[in-house]
């Protein structure tokens, strides 16, 4: 929920609790004036209702309220119409409580308010009960306006109250009215949770988990049959969802509570019931879920079966409610006044009774003190259990405190230094994603250069970067107070500072203005960026002065563990920095293939030759796939050239899916795709190409909506360092296996070696 929304909510709700007589303002009820006509209307060649524009009185019919209107004889479309009052409002609103099923609201010939969709046809699927907030435009009094409706449900058109008001009183409206019901069933709730936690403390009375469901599902159907779970997350169905389930589940938990409290006298019936409620339940969400029927046809049959039930359970209890314990028929009781008020709602919903509200939520309040009330008395019964319990417990705490606190103290040395590492790793992370979205080394070069105080800390230093020529020009500098004992460029042709390695820290000659001694503290890191053209490159040098923090250099957590994380860091910079300059070089030109939206043969050629140097000089496998689409100009021949176009594309896709981010994928040319994989081996390269294979057999070539069967590949494949040649002869291997591929009968991976 927007934190905007939920504290309008907020400010709502303390306005309903502390100003009850302002909870909302006036509203005008629409009860006069209605008219009906069944059927639905055509539409016009500019997409509106004709009944809409014509007056057409003869055929319309007057109604005191717009639902459920006589002759329906199995229709499932009607409209309704009423000439809107006049009134004094600010933002008017028109409110409907709710409406079976879906419905349209046109004024003046333009289409104001729509819930659900409607078919070519008029119809639609159940799309949830929400109550209704129709914006209305200006100058709308004294014109009519028309409800276009659909309903395959026992009930058709509006349900409940249809009223005039300000928007704002609306929320206020709504929010007194359900009010009630989220903290009634608040209360409920935390019965459940301690019915739930007696279950846990006392597991030979299974009755309490009995009790925890029932008050669960009744909490978890009043919020959602609330008309303010919408003003939470406004999503109709959901809330719909829930208030079945929870509704269905109330008879499967008090006949379970009921077979437990007769279990002596092997309750069958009762058995029955839960378990026919169940299947009910099961089936009714997963049908609906399923499309097989709209969910709202499920509760009509569930009424029915519910009064059934409610019926032989009550004749099963009262021959057995004298030999019941007194907290039974107390609980008894509480259920039998909370499911009449259940009957009286479901009377209302069919129709029955007149509309009103039922106050439910009154009687799952009354269940819940009577569970309250019984829970304390067997709450009194375990504070002896539990008092000696703690006695025990209380010896074994304090044993085992003392222990703990040793523990503790070896442990706060180890937390620190995890917590330091911790948030070196957070920074670093955070300068490596503000890199990647570098545009150039630039770029990146000088965030580096604000952001390596950060990394570093508490540790001073200066940062050089290759300037002109063999020249280092110091970009950054930090810790020190003036003046800076490190040289303010460093002159390559007079050698660079070696990097350091634990546990010993080399000394180096360097200059500021002249040859001085950097102290054996120093450390220094290299910071190299590999490029595809000039190699590896050291293009910054970064100085650290260690004296004082690396004193104790056998320690776990001393200065090995400190430079093994600064050493770690710099070289996720330096491969980050590599990769820009490689995207840099590589945007240099056009690589991508305008058919497939893969790469091109030009930007393959050379990207293999670099890949293939980077495997050879680290010494990383380095595998590559052939793919040719079998029997394409045959395919070509027979379906044409722009439909052939369409197989490259879904071909292409499926390449692009197949393969890990690392793995490059190019449009060798034709009907041919060639797949760079990185540090791939020759097996993990031969399952990618099966893998391969199976996917394309699987997906359908569809051009224009015409499914033309499907396609297969031929792959031929090579790794290095597998088949003992050089890297960049892996291509001319691959080829020579997707031949063999060929040859063989097509559809089937070849592997060179």
């Amino acid at each position: 929920m927007p934190p905007i929304s939920l504290l309008r909510l907020i400010t709502a709700l303390l306005l309903v609790l502390v100003l009850p007589a302002l909870a909302y303002g006036a509203s005008q009820p629409v009860t006069q004036g209605w008219e009906y006509r069944w059927g639905d209307s055509p539409f016009s060649q500019d997409g509106i209702p004709e009944w809409v524009l014509q007056d057409a009185p003869e055929k319309w019919n007057s109604i005191g309220f717009p639902s459920n209107p006589p002759g329906r004889q199995g229709r499932e479309n009607v409209w309704f119409r009423v000439t809107l009052p006049t009134g004094e409002w600010q933002e008017p609103v028109l409110y409907i409580f709710s409406v079976d099923l879906i419905v349209q609201v046109w004024l003046e010939g333009e289409k104001i308010y729509q819930y659900g969709e409607f078919s070519a046809d008029g119809r639609g699927r159940f799309e949830g009960w929400p109550w209704h907030e129709i914006v209305l435009p200006e100058n709308y009094e004294g014109k009519p306006v028309y409800f276009r409706i659909f309903s395959n449900y026992t009930d058709i058109g509006l349900w409940g109250e249809v009223s005039i008001m300000d928007h704002p009183d609306l929320v206020l409206y709504i929010l007194k009215n359900s009010l009630e019901a989220p903290v009634i069933a608040g209360f409920a709730t935390l019965i459940a949770l301690l019915a739930i936690i007696f279950a846990l403390l006392q597991t030979e009375k299974k009755t309490f988990a009995s009790i925890s469901l029932f008050t669960l599902a009744s909490a978890l159907m009043l919020v959602s049959e609330s008309q303010a779970s919408l003003l939470i997350a406004y999503k109709p169905l959901m809330w719909d969802y829930l208030a079945a389930g929870s509704y269905y589940m109330l008879p499967v938990a008090m006949a379970l509570l009921l077979e437990q409290w007769l279990t002596n006298h092997r309750p069958w019936v009762i058995n029955l019931i839960w378990k026919v409620h169940l299947v009910y339940l099961v089936g009714a969400l997963l049908g609906a879920l399923a499309g097989v029927f709209d969910l709202s046809s499920t509760f009509p049959p569930f009424d029915a079966l519910f009064l059934a039930s409610l019926v032989i359970i009550f004749a099963v209890v009262l021959r057995r409610i004298r030999r019941m314990l007194r907290e039974q028929q107390v609980l008894l009781l509480a259920f039998g006044f909370f499911c009449a008020l259940l009957i009286v709602d479901m009377a209302v919903a069919h129709g029955v009774l007149p509309w009103g509200r039922v106050p439910v939520s009154w009687g799952m309040l009354l269940f819940s003190l009577a569970v309250v009330v019984i829970s304390l008395w067997h709450y009194a019964g375990t504070q002896e259990a539990l008092k000696r319990l703690n006695v025990s417990l209380e010896e074994k705490v304090a044993e085992r405190t003392a222990k703990a606190e040793a523990l503790a103290r070896r442990e706060q040395a180890r937390v620190r230094m995890l917590t330091f590492e911790n948030e070196k790793n957070r920074i670093l992370g955070d300068v490596i994603t503000e890199l990647q979205d570098s545009l150039g080394l630039k770029q990146a070069f000088g965030l580096l250069a604000r952001a390596l105080p950060d990394i570093c800390s508490p540790l001073k230093g200066a940062f050089y970067q290759q300037g002109s020529g063999d020249r280092y020009d110091r970009v950054a500098v930090w810790g020190f107070s003036r003046p800076v004992p490190l040289p303010v460029l460093l002159d390559a042709r007079k050698g660079l500072p070696e990097p350091s390695k634990l546990p010993e820290l080399k000394q180096w000659q360097g200059a500021e203005g002249g040859d001085r001694n950097i102290e054996s503290a120093t450390l220094c890191f290299w910071v190299n960026v590999e490029s595809a053209s000039a190699g590896n490159l050291t293009e910054g040098v970064l100085l650290l002065e260690g004296e004082g923090v690396f004193g104790k250099a056998e320690s776990e957590y001393g200065a090995a563990r400190l430079f093994a994380a600064l050493d770690q860091a710099i070289q996720r910079i330096s491969i980050t920095l590599s990769s820009i300059a490689l995207r840099e070089e590589l945007q240099k030109f056009s690589y991508e293939d305008a058919l497939t939206g893969l790469k091109n043969r030009r930007y393959f050629d050379q990207l293999f030759e670099h890949e293939s140097a980077v495997a050879q000089r680290n010494d990383l496998p380095l595998s590559l796939l052939i793919v040719d689409i079998d029997h394409f100009k045959r395919f070509n021949d027979t379906h044409g050239h722009e439909a052939g176009d369409d197989a490259l594309k879904i071909v292409a896709g499926i390449l692009q899916k197949q393969f890990r981010e690392s793995d490059i994928v190019c449009r060798y040319g034709g009907e041919e795709f060639v797949v760079v994989m990185p540090g791939a081996t020759s097996e993990a390269a031969r399952d990618k190409a099966n893998q391969l294979c199976e996917a394309v057999r699987e997906v359908p070539i569809v051009h224009r909506k015409q499914d033309l069967g499907v396609l297969t590949v031929s792959v031929g494949v090579a790794s290095w360092p597998n088949s003992g040649e050089k890297p960049f002869q892996t291509l001319t291997l691959a080829d020579k296996a997707l031949y063999r591929a060929k040859a063989a009968g097509r559809n089937r991976v070849e592997v060179s070696g």
